[in-house]
């Protein structure tokens, strides 16, 4: 079976929208400051998600401990295109990769991870096709918290809001509340 994979994102000629989950002791210093300052700590992997609703799934619609803030992250498509040019997949794909200790190796020095998760539905059901997950390890985090990151908003009540048409009897009134991803133009492999 084909494995489909694709991002889909909110982006323009210049920037695109990712996604992340964090406490209110992390999120409310990032947005004052308009970008991510301590308590965040760029020292350790951190992942972003173009995909919305599979933000929602990880975060459980904003309700899970230490992940109650959903910020939106403007960053330049420059900077998530680097990270995606000196990623690896996060996990040994035989055919990919010629052997698992080779993987192991280029894991090991690469900045930046590609992991492939089913996208979700509203209902956070999985859909028939895998959406991005993209972990930016230390050096990479560096440029994502200074020179890539445009703008953060908070779009924790959008989450709410959705979430609680999606538990009523209102899903297209759900839907029409979802940030407008299309599918971004890089060669997924």
């Amino acid at each position: 079976m084909l494995l489909v994979r694709e991002i889909r994102a909110v982006f323009d000629d210049d920037l695109i929208t990712i996604y992340q989950a964090y406490p209110v002791e992390i999120a409310e210093p990032a947005l004052r400051a308009g970008r991510f300052v301590p308590p965040f700590k760029p020292n350790r992997m951190t992942w972003i998600k173009p995909s919305f609703l599979w933000m929602m799934y990880r975060s459980g619609w904003a309700t899970k401990p230490g992940q109650e803030r959903i910020l939106a992250v403007s960053i330049t498509r420059a900077g998530f295109e680097w990270a995606l040019n000196h990623a690896v997949l996060s996990h040994y794909e035989p055919g990919t990769h010629p052997d698992r200790a080779t993987w192991q190796r280029r894991l090991r020095a690469a900045p930046t991870r590609i992991q492939w998760d089913p996208e979700r539905d509203l209902h956070l059901q999985p859909l028939p096709y895998r959406s991005l997950q993209l972990g930016l390890g230390p050096d990479a985090a560096a440029h994502y918290t200074t020179a890539w990151t445009a703008s953060i908003t908070d779009v924790t009540e959008l989450a709410h809001t959705i979430h609680a048409r999606t538990q009523s009897a209102t899903p297209a009134a759900a839907a029409a509340l979802l940030p407008p991803e299309r599918p971004y133009p890089w060669p997924t492999p």
